[in-house]
């Protein structure tokens, strides 16, 4: 499946361990900002094999470890032009959060906790960057650090801006930072990537729908915000299919209605509520939809007589690959699994990331490590668990990503 060279080779010893402790992870869940186990197991892993500093507490329950090269530095390129150097410190990112979610397996690892699962996969993300600083703290055939960033509260809460304001950035200075995500969608095994957009910015819109209250058999007496809904919901995708160039892409999804009582067959409420998503990979399409929802909305409320707000929240930037970080990563895992086994142009996805946050802060590169077969459960599925078999590629790439990095010469540039 993959080339068992290099990190691999040694990774591949650490297997059985590596599964023992993600499935740890998956049985004792813990939701954002709570990852106070996970945490603890971090910090200890981390210090049990030699990692040179082991900070806590960052920006809640974040850890960073940081790990010494013993190289020497690689010969200096003095006709790189600024911003082509060879980076000397790298960020490796993994997210530890689970979701508020049931889950619904028969494993003898599933979640010891009602209603809290790992659906995501962040306990194998979790375990893959422990066996890479396992290895990079073994071997240290590097020049400069690794920063090894566990963070928390990915799942819609802005862990990576947490972070950050406390300081991630400054304290651990980084020339390159990667992250990588596991994806259903691609066979075990293979790795994806694009240069740019990766994934779309998400952004949060709630709509409050004013009317006037009345009797369901009389309509004709009030003004009714649950008929003015209902033209809301279409008229507002209208904007992506005729105002977003067809070239472009977004999405607006309304997701949730609240209106009135299910045991008020007969009343006619006086306010409606309707809560959803838009997500878009440019920023004018971006500042467009923003800027076009609420006078839709509005205009289309007046038109029956009722009144509407429109609130616009902007939750996570795009998702955007820095280009020849992305062709470094690219080459790392073409070295790992073959070239045939890596998709270098994947396409961009709809979802969201905070990691978005790291990459407007530090250049850098996200990354889809496959985990499909025949009958692997989606992402944010009750019956999604992580396929323990590329425990020790993941680890492999996090390491080299960094090793490979660390040791050339300059950066190479598209």
């Amino acid at each position: 499946m993959w080339k068992p060279d290099g990190p691999l080779q040694i990774l591949d010893a650490c297997h059985a361990d590596l599964i023992r402790l993600r499935r740890d992870l998956h049985a004792h869940p813990e939701l954002g900002f709570q990852e106070h186990r996970t945490a603890e197991l971090v910090a200890r892993q981390l210090r049990m094999h030699g990692v040179d500093e082991v900070h806590e507490g960052i920006g809640g329950t974040g850890v960073v470890g940081v790990i010494h090269g013993r190289r020497a530095p690689p010969p200096s390129d003095a006709g790189a032009a600024a911003g082509d150097a060879a980076p000397r410190a790298v960020a490796l990112r993994a997210d530890m959060d689970a979701l508020p979610m049931h889950e619904d397996s028969a494993s003898p690892w599933r979640s010891t906790r009602t209603g809290v699962m790992h659906a995501c996969g962040h306990d194998g993300h979790t375990v893959m960057l422990l066996g890479a600083a396992r290895y990079l703290a073994a071997t240290r055939q590097f020049h400069g650090c690794v920063h090894c960033i566990f963070q928390p509260a990915e799942e819609g809460l802005g862990g990576a801006r947490a972070m950050m304001d406390d300081g991630l950035f400054e304290r651990f200075a980084s020339d390159w930072v990667f992250g990588m995500h596991n994806w259903p969608q691609l066979a075990a095994g293979r790795i994806g990537l694009c240069p740019g957009a990766m994934m779309a910015a998400a952004d949060r819109i709630t709509i409050h729908i004013a009317g006037s209250g009345g009797h369901g058999a009389h309509p004709h007496l009030a003004v009714d915000p649950v008929l003015v809904a209902g033209h809301v919901i279409t008229a507002v995708q209208t904007l992506v299919a005729r105002d977003v160039n067809p070239s472009h892409q977004a999405v607006v999804s309304l997701c949730s209605m609240h209106a009135g009582d299910p045991g008020a067959m007969s009343v006619i409420p006086r306010r409606v509520s309707i809560v959803g998503t838009v997500r878009s990979f440019r920023g004018d399409v971006q500042r467009m939809l923003e800027a076009r929802l609420g006078p839709l909305v509005q205009s289309v409320a007046l038109a029956f007589g009722a009144q509407a707000e429109l609130v616009y929240e902007r939750v996570y930037p795009a998702t955007v690959n820095t280009p020849h970080v992305a062709f470094h990563a690219a080459e790392v895992a073409a070295e790992l699994v073959g070239e045939s086994a890596v998709v270098r142009d994947l396409p961009p996805s709809m979802g969201s990331e905070d990691f978005a946050f790291m990459l407007q802060a530090v250049p850098g590169a996200y990354l889809r490590l496959g985990v499909g077969g025949d009958d692997t459960a989606q992402l944010h599925s009750p019956r999604f668990d992580f396929n323990d078999a590329v425990l020790p590629l993941g680890a492999a790439l996090y390491a080299r990503l960094a090793e490979r990095a660390l040791n050339q010469a300059a950066a190479p540039m598209l």
